[in-house]
């Protein structure tokens, strides 16, 4: 079993797809780093060597941040625009759309379920 980064890699899967399973690798890093590494993108995890893996985690730790290292800095990023007081800061505090989504009828992920309806409010007070 690979282990890169801090995350057990699935090893039945394609090298290209195993990688996107660390933090901060895509399709299009995992590509990159598997043609550097003079790996075949196609050979799946369970099959590379002890050198094939050295090889892979030597190149993503040397290229950047990955991992816990990543998402540490997006959340000091966006605490970093909740305290000065930015528009994006406030959304993020209040749990709405970023970047300028419409609300009126959308944004069912941030906002969370439905509340219910001035209707429904007077319904419950009857009983």
């Amino acid at each position: 079993m690979a282990r890169i980064s801090g995350v057990d890699l699935p090893v039945r899967k394609r090298a290209e797809i195993g990688l996107t399973y660390i933090y901060g690798i895509g399709r299009t890093r995992a590509k990159s780093i598997l043609y550097r590494c003079g790996v075949d993108e196609n050979k799946k995890i369970g099959d590379l060597t002890e050198e094939e893996v050295n090889k892979i985690r030597t190149l993503i730790e040397n290229e950047g941040s990955v991992e816990g290292d990543l998402r540490k800095e997006t959340s000091l990023n966006i605490k970093r625009l909740m305290e000065m007081g930015a528009y994006r800061g406030l959304r993020h505090r209040r749990g709405l759309p970023v970047r300028g989504q419409r609300t009126h009828t959308n944004s069912r992920t941030r906002k969370g379920p439905r509340k219910g309806t001035v209707a429904n409010k007077k319904k419950a007070g009857v009983k």
